[in-house]
């Protein structure tokens, strides 16, 4: 009898240890824990202000081939200027973080976005487009600041685990900012342009105006695109001072600031999901800019007025939105790099619609590609960067930064073919979008390919 009673007690201590022990296995960390949740909600709400400067100036392609009566391709070199500074600014960025802090890079950040935002001015008063992309190339110097120094540093505000999925959550408020600077776009901007207007044939007026006329349209126009890019300066220069306040929390890697530059090239080119990370990001970057910026010719070839066809870019950024929230939970249960597989082939096939079919159905197919867009860029950047040595984040950062020199490089080649008007038999709007449609099969490769990585890399650590 006594026998049996230790048994007992001793079953239920047993039973009592292991249900403590699932308790402590099913405990997952936070996306984001109590201590950093100031400063997580202030670097979030960065993502939003460069997702505004991002959807604001998509539509300003069209808006200044009309104005200023250049071609798509020469127009597309707003979308150059836009993200060749990103090119040129990510790892400058990257070092001067390295040596001093996060912080501080985002307050360099915002002082040059503000800066460019307000060369908006004189850039209207002389009425030179390349002024426009001068102003542009210096707001982005202040946007690769802040996305080389954001990134990384929601990624190192928690744990490791949860670290994709509170990028893409953060991210998530991306497109927040993105709908309010298309909103502005398409009821502020683009309606208020009198070099848009139509006869009632449909067919421009601008083009048929004498040269004092154009003169006179041209001037209010270009001041109808000057002062949203001037408000957003004075937003900037409000959130620089309340972050300058605010105290930040260091999480970069132990002497960061002396690890070697080369030692850290070393590493990260010898990290094969990081390298095809940075190529991928360029690819999908290029995807997103050509779909986003050229859905109002495609809309135009349809015989869609430029103030109309912005309602599907929001339209195509509500789906980016949801699919980005219904994406990071999924994530829950799908890992990172499968589902990054699973919705770039969605985002192929129906770009492949986008080129075989014309009319409303093809614009249709254009506007949900978005909803499969969504993840792809936080979880490009997630993927690549996991593993990367804390040390060397900020600069791997940097060249994931630079990789959005894609959206520089495209579109002005997408331009080049939809001045072509036909080809063969087909638009050539439609056939111009067979370049994202290559850069989603990419993005597919890349999550099938970090998937094998991670599982060979999870069986590696197994076997030792």
């Amino acid at each position: 009898m006594e026998g049996t009673t230790l048994n007992i007690v001793q079953n239920s201590e047993d039973q009592i240890s292991g249900q403590q022990e699932n308790s402590v296995k099913k405990k997952k960390p936070a996306i984001v824990e109590k201590k950093y949740l100031v400063p997580f909600i202030l670097i979030t709400a960065l993502f939003a202000l460069w997702g505004f400067a991002n959807d604001l100036t998509n539509p300003m392609v069209a808006a200044f081939q009309t104005i200023m009566e250049i071609s798509a391709a020469k127009a597309s070199m707003v979308q150059f200027a836009f993200y060749g500074g990103y090119a040129t600014m990510a790892i400058p960025a990257s070092l001067l973080i390295r040596r001093y802090s996060y912080k501080t890079g985002i307050l360099i950040g915002l002082a040059l976005y503000a800066i460019g935002a307000f060369l908006f001015i004189p850039a209207a008063n002389m009425q030179e487009f390349s002024f426009f992309c001068v102003s542009l190339y210096v707001l982005t110097f202040g946007l690769a600041f802040l996305e080389t120094t954001a990134n990384p540093y929601i990624l190192s505000l928690g744990s490791r685990e949860t670290s994709t999925r509170r990028l893409n959550f953060a991210q998530s408020f991306n497109p927040i900012g993105s709908l309010s600077g298309m909103a502005v776009a398409s009821l502020i901007v683009l309606p208020n342009l009198l070099s848009d207007q139509r006869n009632e044939a449909g067919e421009m007026i601008f083009s048929s105006l004498d040269t004092i006329q154009k003169e006179s349209i041209r001037v209010h126009d270009l001041a109808v695109i000057r002062d949203p890019y001037v408000f957003i300066g004075l937003v900037v220069l409000i959130m620089f001072v309340i972050i300058a306040l605010v105290k930040m929390p260091k999480t970069q890697g132990k002497n960061e600031d002396k690890v070697k530059f080369s030692d850290t090239m070393a590493r990260l080119w010898g990290n094969p999901r990081y390298r095809a990370g940075v190529v991928t990001q360029i690819f999908y970057v290029a995807a997103q800019i050509m779909i986003w910026t050229f859905i109002i010719q495609y809309a135009d070839n349809i015989g869609i007025d430029k103030a109309t066809a912005q309602n599907y870019n929001i339209l195509a950024m509500l789906l980016f939105l949801g699919f980005r929230f219904l994406g990071t939970y999924m994530m829950k249960y799908i890992s990172p790099s499968n589902l990054l597989a699973f919705f770039g082939m969605a985002a192929a096939i129906l770009t492949a619609g986008v080129i075989i079919i014309e009319g409303m159905a093809g614009l249709g197919c254009l506007v949900a590609v978005s909803a499969f867009m969504s993840i792809m860029f936080p979880s490009i950047y997630g993927i690549a960067l996991d593993g990367v040595e804390r040390e060397d984040t900020s600069l791997g950062a940097a060249f994931l930064v630079m990789a959005i020199v894609g959206g520089a490089l495209m579109p002005p080649l997408q331009g080049t073919i939809i001045d072509l008007k036909t080809v063969g038999t087909m638009a050539a709007v439609n056939v111009s979008f067979i370049l994202p449609l290559i850069c989603f099969l990419v993005v597919t490769f890349y999550g099938l390919y970090s998937s094998a990585l991670i599982k060979k890399q999870s069986s590696s650590r197994a076997t030792d």
